[in-house]
């Protein structure tokens, strides 16, 4: 059996369940009686199913583990011993990389719930496919962005996102230093989080993260991690890519979604939008500012950001990505001028450049 197709067919059948076969005879120049053969042999190794008949048989995948707990929140629960007795004997067979990202996503997120969420219980499943590794952990408690809001006496839900997708981020910096969720939203191919009024998604597309935020009722907090049983990716290659000095251990790098700082209706126009986006900075040496999304800003905006914050703050190092041609030229406007320095490096230059 061409392992591509195989692995074609598996990644395409949830996305296109009635059709696939056509798809998949399309992409690969065969006959549908070929691929038909291919759907046989899936369906009968268990990892897809069929239903109907002919060419009106749809297919999806077979969820081989799904597997749920339920735990009242009690102080002697530790979150490394649900992982050993409840999670690991279903992924114990991953390649080391990949269950050591699941078992960093999952007592980082369980380890939020018992010292966060005030939830007097806790919710967590395992499944997995042919095609992903899904860990879910649910709580009933306050709620992650209603949190954050209240404790650092935010705007609202939205401020606080854009707070926590920065890192650093903690109520209790005795004992978190504030970066689990940002590390472990970016081990994940797809990391989301519910909790009302927002629905928040990192994807991993390639090299790039597209980020969308939409509208939850999710009572508490739901944080759902997803990745390839095949994945490639390490954790400390994701620790790594925020410590932008060689042979530096620390979290010295962060990336910001730009589009987190605007509400609908609006453009990024005004100094207040700047100074709201620029909070914290301060505690990085290298700043990503992500203009995937984004058309336009403003140039108070981004006097705000690449004249004023970067002429009080020289040792920080602003660097951009993604932006339109729109917003290339309001920013280089704004610094062509600025003796600090500042420039795009290289290695982090736009597609469009």
């Amino acid at each position: 059996m061409n392992t591509k197709i195989r692995e074609y067919i598996l990644n395409q059948v949830t996305e296109h369940p009635g059709d696939v076969a056509t798809l998949t005879a399309n992409e690969f120049q065969v006959s549908r009686q070929t691929i038909v053969n291919y759907l046989t042999k899936l369906t009968n190794e268990g990892l897809i199913t069929a239903s109907g008949k002919t060419r009106a048989r749809k297919y999806e995948l077979v969820n081989f583990i799904d597997k749920e707990f339920f735990k009242l929140v009690v102080p002697e629960l530790q979150e490394d011993v649900l992982w050993r007795e409840d999670i690991l004997p279903y992924v114990k067979d991953l390649n080391s990389n990949v269950l050591d990202i699941c078992q960093y996503g999952f007592t980082e997120i369980i380890r939020n719930v018992f010292d966060h969420s005030e939830s007097k219980n806790v919710e967590y499943s395992i499944k997995r496919n042919a095609i992903c590794v899904n860990l879910s952990v649910s709580d009933s408690g306050v709620g992650i962005f209603n949190k954050i809001q209240k404790y650092f006496k935010l705007n609202d839900p939205r401020h606080a996102l854009l707070e926590l997708t920065k890192g650093k981020l903690t109520s209790d910096p005795q004992h978190h230093s504030g970066e689990g969720i940002f590390f472990t939203s970016r081990m994940f191919d797809r990391f989301m989080i519910l909790s009302n009024p927002l629905h928040y998604t990192r994807l991993s597309e390639v090299h790039d993260w597209l980020v969308e935020v939409g509208e939850s009722k999710q009572k508490g907090t739901m944080v759902t991690m997803e990745i390839p049983p095949y994945s490639q990716r390490t954790m400390q290659s994701v620790f790594d890519s925020y410590a932008p000095e060689k042979d530096s251990y620390g979290f010295t790098k962060t990336h910001v979604p730009i589009k987190l700082a605007r509400y609908e209706g609006e453009q990024l126009v005004s100094r207040s939008q700047a100074r709201r986006l620029l909070a914290r900075f301060e505690r990085f040496q290298e700043v990503l500012l992500d203009f995937e999304g984004v058309k336009t800003i403003g140039q108070s905006f981004a006097d705000e950001i690449f004249r004023v914050y970067q002429l009080e703050h020289p040792e920080i190092n602003i660097m951009w990505i993604n932006e339109t041609a729109d917003v290339k030229k309001m920013i280089m406007r704004t610094i062509v001028n600025l003796e600090t320095g500042v420039k795009k490096p290289d290695s982090v230059a736009s597609q469009k450049d």
